[in-house]
C-alpha cells in the first residue's frame, strides 16, 4: 500500500518511557521508578480536580460540552480575552497541527529553531513545506532575523517559550522587538507550554496572551494544562490569538475533541491557582539543588526556566550511556543524543526523588 511521500522523511516522535516499559525490562518494582523525563509535575493533580472528574466519571457515556463554554470562560476571566480569541486542543500540540494545516504548504517554509518541540518539524515535514532552522541550539533571533529577510516564503514561525526539550527563553521585550519586524502575513506562533514556570521565575520573561495578540494580530499564544496544572494525561491544551486566526483554525477542529473528563478537569484546574504557585515554588527550591549538584561534579548546565534541566555532559562522557544506565537503575531521564547534543534533561522531581537521583547520577557519571 502506497502513502503520501512526506511521511518517508517522517521520524517517529519518541516520547519519554513509561514506567511500566521499565517494570517489564528490567524487572524493577513500580513504586521503585522515578519518571523524570516527560517533564510531568511530580507533585499530581489538584486534590480538587480529582474529586470533580471523580463526581463526573458516570457521565462519561456522554459527550462533552462541544462549544467549552465553562472552560473558554475561565480563559477568558484568567487572561482578559474574549471567547472568539479561544480555541481549545487536545493538547496544545493538537492545535500545532491545526496551524501547519491551515498556513503551510509545498510553496512556502517554516522557521524555528535548530533544536526545539519536535513536533513543529513533524507536522511541517506532513504538508511538504520546507522547513528553515537557525544553527544554533537555543533560541538567537539574529539567527531568525538573518533567514527570514533573506526568504519571502516563510508563513510560520515557531518560538517555544520557554524552549522545550533545552529550557533557555527570551525576555517579552526580546520577542515584541522581533515581532515587530515579522510581516503581517508571517504566523508567529508562541509556544507557551511553560510560561507558567518562566513568567514566575522572571516576571521579564512573561508573555501575557491579551496584550500579545493586541498588538499583533499575526500571532497566536499555545497554552496547556499538561504542565504546570498536572493533567498530562487529560490532554488539554488551548489557543489564543485574534478572530481571524481562531475562526480559521476551527474549521479543521474536530468535533468533541477533548473528552468530558478532560473538559472537567481543565475547569477545575483553573480554579486552583493556590496548587500551581504551590508546584512553582517547590519546582525552582528543588532546582537550586540541581544547579549546586552540577557545579559540585562539573557539568555545565542551561539556565532553565521550566520544570527541568539540562546537563550538557563533557566530551568524554556519553548521553546514551548515561541515560541508559541510570533506566537500569529504575530512572528515566531524557537522553538528547537525538537531537545532536551529548545532553541529558531530567525533570526536577519531588524532594526525595532528586535525592535518590544525585546518588545515582553521581555514581554513574563518575564509572562513566
Amino acid at each position: 500500500m502506497n502513502f503520501n511521500e512526506e511521511l518517508k522523511d517522517i521520524k517517529n516522535y519518541s516520547a519519554g518511557k513509561p514506567i511500566e516499559l521499565v517494570v517489564r525490562e528490567y524487572s524493577i518494582k513500580a513504586e521503585d521508578v522515578i519518571k523524570m523525563a516527560s517533564n510531568e509535575n511530580p507533585y499530581g493533580t489538584s486534590p480538587l480536580v480529582v474529586e470533580a472528574v471523580r463526581k463526573v466519571c458516570d457521565k462519561m457515556y456522554l459527550y462533552p460540552d462541544d462549544s467549552m463554554y465553562e472552560l473558554k470562560d475561565g480563559l477568558l476571566n484568567r487572561f482578559g480575552v474574549t471567547e472568539s480569541n479561544i480555541i481549545i486542543g487536545a493538547g496544545s500540540d493538537q492545535i500545532l497541527e491545526f496551524i501547519v494545516r491551515a498556513k503551510a504548504n509545498k510553496n512556502n517554509s517554516v522557521l524555528m529553531a535548530k533544536t526545539t518541540f519536535a513536533m513543529y518539524e513533524i507536522y511541517a515535514k506532513a504538508v511538504g513545506t520546507a522547513i528553515l532552522k537557525t544553527s544554533s541550539h537555543v533560541h538567537k533571533l539574529d539567527e531568525f532575523r538573518d533567514i527570514y529577510k533573506k526568504r519571502d516564503d516563510v508563513k510560520i514561525i515557531f518560538l517555544c517559550l520557554p524552549n522545550n526539550p533545552i529550557g533557555e527563553c527570551l525576555t517579552k521585550d526580546e520577542v515584541y522587538q522581533f515581532l515587530r519586524e515579522i510581516d503581517d502575513d508571517t504566523l508567529v506562533v508562541i509556544d507557551g507550554a511553560y510560561q507558567e514556570f518562566a513568567s514566575y521565575k522572571d516576571k521579564n520573561m512573561k508573555i501575557d496572551p491579551a496584550d500579545l495578540i493586541k498588538e499583533f494580530p499575526n500571532a497566536i499564544y499555545l497554552g496547556t494544562f499538561s504542565k504546570a496544572y498536572g493533567l498530562g494525561g487529560m490532554r488539554v491544551g488551548y489557543g489564543i490569538a485574534n478572530e481571524t486566526i481562531i475562526s480559521s483554525l476551527m474549521k479543521l477542529r474536530p468535533p468533541f475533541n477533548i473528552t468530558t473528563l478532560s473538559l472537567k478537569a481543565a475547569i477545575e484546574a483553573l480554579k486552583d491557582e493556590e496548587f500551581v504557585e504551590k508546584s512553582m515554588f517547590l519546582n525552582f527550591e528543588e532546582m537550586k539543588r540541581y544547579e549546586k549538584f552540577a557545579n559540585d561534579i562539573g557539568i555545565e548546565i542551561v539556565p532553565s526556566y521550566t520544570n527541568f534541566i539540562t546537563f550538557l555532559l563533557k566530551d568524554d562522557k556519553n548521553s546514551t550511556f548515561i541515560a541508559n544506565s541510570m533506566l537500569k537503575k529504575g530512572i528515566i531521564i531524557r537522553d538528547l543524543s537525538s537531537y545532536g547534543l551529548n545532553a541529558v534533561r531530567v525533570t526536577i522531581g519531588t524532594s526525595e526523588q532528586n535525592s535518590q537521583f544525585f546518588a545515582t547520577f553521581s555514581k554513574i557519571y563518575d564509572a562513566g
